[in-house]
């Protein structure tokens, strides 16, 4: 099990890094169906020039037309502040930058697909030169890539960013990931790592948000020895849970440990962070 006292941040680095605020209109390029319930949508345009995500688990703000248009509202900047015009409000999620390629001037946002959604809606009838908004990421959470072992816990929601923490982390380190989907169809092809172990739950028609599938492999886990990160994101109460459960049972250094709730049950367009 690890430990940890109040140098744990002085061993790794687990900061906070804040971004210039851009607003930028981009359209569609091409679409890919990655599972029955993932949609990858590459978007292009010259307004992605000096983007920057830092980090595996960035937020980006996306801004999608709103029935009748072609073209999204999108706010305004003033000094760093975003301004919204309460009568014209645009339509927005967030999202993760699954890949930026400045050289092909490329974005890839990968969506997981529900039966209905501004985010949902618009995705599953994307077409290249389709119009949409994006801003952000205001900032990123940046945890270094020295700890020992790294473990990952999310939902369908947060296959994007696990997939592209796989590709950034050094093969040496060991990484193990417990993701739920709905089904077996939803597992998806995730980038190669050497020492990466990845379970997949299946909900087999259980609710999204459940969590007890989550839960139950999280009280069974027998945490490695050394320094390990662990991340958690899924449904909001699931997420809060979870992040107790390390806290207590397994006495894992809070240091150490994010937990965020990526989507909250009952809830249109909620993103919480839990910590004290």
């Amino acid at each position: 099990m690890s430990t940890a006292d109040d140098s744990s941040n002085a061993r790794h680095r687990v900061e906070r890094v804040r971004h210039q605020l851009r607003v930028r209109l981009l359209s569609v390029a091409r679409v890919r169906r990655l599972t029955p319930a993932m949609v990858r949508v590459t978007l292009v345009g010259d307004d992605l020039a000096g983007f920057h995500s830092g980090a595996h688990d960035d937020h980006v703000k996306l801004f999608f037309p709103r029935p009748g248009e072609a073209t999204p509202v999108l706010p305004q900047l003033a000094e760093g502040r975003v301004l919204i015009d309460e009568n014209n409000r645009p339509t927005a999620r967030d999202y993760t930058p699954r890949r930026y390629d400045p050289q092909a001037g490329e974005h890839d946002i990968d969506f997981a697909l529900h039966e209905s959604g501004p985010a949902s809606d618009w995705a599953r009838a994307a077409k290249p030169g389709d119009a949409i908004g994006l801003a952000g990421p205001r900032g990123s959470f940046v945890v270094s890539d020295d700890f020992d072992w790294y473990l990952f816990i999310g939902d369908e929601t947060t296959v994007p960013a696990i997939a592209r923490r796989l590709e950034e982390l050094r093969p040496e380190t060991a990484v193990r990931a417990i993701i739920e989907v709905a089904e077996a169809g939803e597992e998806q092809s995730l980038p190669v790592h050497p020492r990466a172990d990845v379970r997949w739950l299946h909900r087999d028609g259980v609710a999204p948000g459940d969590g007890s599938r989550l839960a139950e492999a999280v009280a069974a886990l027998t945490l490695p020895e050394g320094d390990g990160y662990v991340w958690i994101a899924c449904e909001s109460l699931t997420a809060k849970r979870l992040r107790e459960t390390f806290l207590t049972a397994h006495g894992h250094p809070k240091a150490w440990l994010k937990a965020s709730g990526y989507w909250k049950a009952g809830v249109a367009n909620a993103h919480e962070e839990h910590d004290d």
